[in-house]
């Protein structure tokens, strides 16, 4: 017998089911034990500056993949999903090859995790990031007109967050961001409020207000790749939709549905030709590819 309604006439096992996108696929560790193998052989393969402090938290550490070609290449800084509880640069290295291969830098961003860290810190980490790799660009290598910030499940959240002006913590960045590229997000924080995930969060409906992208964009914005998986939960694909509605009055969006991806493999075909995701930010950072 099913509880009460707890959220759009979900009972509260079905929510929970819905923000877990892990339900969608036999195994998620087998997807994590796959990250961090690619990761690791990315970190081989590769010239790549590990564990370079942004801030003074013990999280605040990214690693950065130089560009390899003549020039100042732009750069893809990716955000890690995992809930906002889990992972780190150790397993998020694994979709860099392709996108070095085509001639651009790639970031990628440790932040603190929840319990621990609040998510208005979270988003004020990422900012901290991107202003950091900002004003080391040139030691760095890169374009500084030509960073595109990419994010990938919580990560597209946060993400989303550094393109809105006047945050409540961390630096503005938002008018200095090239590209945006956000995969599988959560844009409207009140349903994860109400779900299991809220008990690392520990939002309150003012926090998860202050933390939904989706009711504080700007009106104007860069460009943006909007993807998700064929294979992900209701919920998930309405927070996409929602988004990318949102974001067409206000940005040139590209919208992709990858129709053979789920939540977790979606981010490997970032940088990849011949797939739509990844000729989607090749476009977008002006390394070739097609937009939609």
């Amino acid at each position: 017998m099913h509880g009460a309604a707890v959220y759009r006439g979900m009972d509260q096992a079905t929510l929970d089911r819905q923000y877990s996108p892990s339900s969608r696929v036999p195994s998620l560790k087998a997807y994590l034990g796959e990250y961090e193998r690619l990761s690791t052989a990315a970190r081989r393969d590769h010239p790549v500056r590990t564990g370079l402090a942004y801030g003074t938290h013990p999280a605040a550490l990214l690693d950065y993949f130089p560009g390899t070609g003549p020039g100042r290449p732009p750069l893809l800084v990716f955000v890690h999903g995992g809930n906002w509880q889990a992972l780190g640069r150790t397993e998020s290295a694994f979709f860099a090859p392709p996108l070095l291969a085509a001639g651009a830098a790639v970031a990628v961003v440790e932040y603190g995790l929840a319990p621990d860290v609040g998510l208005d810190a979270m988003a004020g980490m990422v900012r901290l990031a991107v202003d950091w790799l900002l004003r080391q660009a040139d030691p760095l290598g890169f374009a500084p007109d030509r960073l595109h910030l990419c994010g990938t499940s919580a990560g597209a959240h946060l993400a989303a967050m550094a393109l809105l002006p006047g945050p409540p913590s961390g630096p503005d960045v938002s008018g200095r961001i090239a590209g945006a590229v956000l995969l599988s997000g959560i844009y409207d924080l009140e349903p994860v409020r109400l779900s299991y995930v809220n008990e690392a969060l520990r939002l309150d409906e003012a926090g998860a207000r202050r933390n939904s992208p989706l009711g504080l964009l700007p009106t104007r914005l860069p460009q943006v790749v909007a993807a998700r998986g064929g294979n992900e939960t209701e919920e998930y694909v309405r927070q996409h939709e929602r988004m990318v509605t949102a974001l067409r009055p206000r940005a040139a969006v590209t919208e992709v549905v990858a129709e053979g991806r789920d939540h977790f493999d979606l981010p490997y075909d970032l940088g990849a030709t011949g797939t739509e995701l990844g000729e989607a930010v090749l476009a977008q950072m002006h390394l070739g590819g097609t937009t939609t």
